[in-house]
């Protein structure tokens, strides 16, 4: 699957290994990645394409504003990724 903007990806290389991110552009080869807390909007991490793994395609209010290239904040990353987790793994924490 095409990996696109707003779409949610796992690192597989790197030391943010297993760390989950939403991609906020993509340039080419590269994505830039944003989770809000380690990499914030305002720097996001310049990533190659071989080096994630699609996860899930993120649609909601934040995917739209992503497109729209609207303003985002890292506190809706948050909220996104925290979602998606307690979709995914309900029994954990964290």
């Amino acid at each position: 699957m095409e990996i696109a903007a707003s779409n949610i990806v796992r690192s597989v290389a790197g030391r943010d290994q297993g760390k989950l991110f939403i991609v906020l552009a993509v340039e080419g080869e590269y994505l830039l990645l944003a989770d809000g807390k380690s990499r914030k909007v305002e720097s996001p991490k310049r990533k190659k394409r071989r080096h994630v793994l699609f996860v899930a395609a993120d649609e909601n209010r934040l995917s739209e504003k992503i497109r729209g290239e609207a303003r985002i904040t890292n506190s809706e990353l948050r909220k996104t990724l925290a979602a998606y987790r307690e979709e995914v793994y309900p029994d954990q924490e964290g």
